[in-house]
C-alpha cells in the first residue's frame, strides 16, 4: 500500500507517519521510485504498536525507539530479546537498600521464590525490574503495618503464573519472532490495565455475593 493507504488503514495521519519514519519508529517502505514507497502489513502492525505505546502507555519517543530497537534485534535470543524490550519500559526507582523495610522485603520475596520453586526468577533478582517492583511494593506495605510475606504472597503468585502461561500461549501463536516480541510489549502496556480492571470487577462481584448491596 502507498502512504495515503497506510494512513487510511491505520487512522494515523500521513504527517505523523512521516515523523515516525524520520525518528526510526517505523521501518522505511520499499522504494518504488525516487518519491514513492510501498508499505506492507508489517508497517500497519508496527504503527498500531507505536500508537499504543505513545497514546496509551504515554511513553516518550526516545523510550519507544529504545524498546523497538530491542524488538528488532534479531541477534538476541528470544528470552533476552523479550526481556530487553520489556525492561526498557519505565520502571520503579531503585529501592533504598539501607531501609530496614526494603531488607525485610528482600527476605520475604526470596522466601517466596524458594517456596514457588521459581529458580529462573531467582537468577534474575539483581537485574529484573519486576523483582525490584515487587520488593518496593512489599516494603511499602510492611512500612504501613501490613504483614505481606511469602505465605500471603504465594497464592497470588500462583494465579499470576497461570496468567503468564496464558500470555505466552498467546504470544507463541504469533507467526513471526518480531510479532511475538511486539505482542509481549503490547501486552505489558495494555494487558496490565485490563487485568487490573478484571481484578477490581471480580472484587465487586465477590463483595456483592458475600454482603449484598446494602
Amino acid at each position: 500500500m502507498r502512504l495515503a493507504e497506510l494512513s487510511r488503514h491505520s487512522g494515523v495521519s500521513t504527517a505523523t507517519i512521516k515523523y515516525y519514519l524520520r525518528e526510526g519508529l517505523l521501518p522505511p517502505g520499499r522504494q518504488i521510485n525516487a518519491t514513492t514507497a510501498e508499505y506492507g502489513e508489517e508497517h500497519l502492525r508496527r504503527l498500531r504498536l507505536v500508537r499504543a505505546m505513545i497514546q496509551v502507555g504515554r511513553l516518550p519517543v526516545s523510550t519507544v525507539r529504545e524498546v523497538l530497537g530491542h524488538v528488532d534485534d534479531e541477534s538476541l535470543g528470544r528470552s533476552i530479546r523479550l526481556g530487553a524490550a520489556l525492561w526498557a519500559l519505565p520502571q520503579v526507582p531503585e529501592p533504598d537498600e539501607d531501609d530496614e523495610y526494603v531488607r525485610a522485603a528482600h527476605r520475604e520475596v526470596a522466601a517466596l521464590l524458594d517456596r514457588l520453586g521459581w529458580e529462573n526468577a531467582k537468577l534474575l533478582t539483581t537485574i529484573s525490574p519486576a523483582y525490584r517492583s515487587l520488593v518496593v511494593a512489599v516494603a511499602a506495605l510492611r512500612r504501613l503495618g501490613y504483614d505481606w510475606g511469602a505465605e500471603r504472597l504465594a497464592p497470588y503468585a500462583e494465579l499470576m503464573h497461570r496468567t503468564a502461561v496464558l500470555d505466552l500461549d498467546n504470544l507463541e501463536a504469533q507467526p513471526s519472532e518480531a510479532e511475538r516480541v511486539e505482542t509481549a510489549v503490547l501486552a505489558a502496556i495494555l494487558n496490565e490495565p485490563l487485568l487490573r480492571a478484571l481484578h477490581r470487577l471480580a472484587q465487586e462481584e465477590e463483595t456483592a455475593r458475600r454482603y449484598g448491596f446494602e
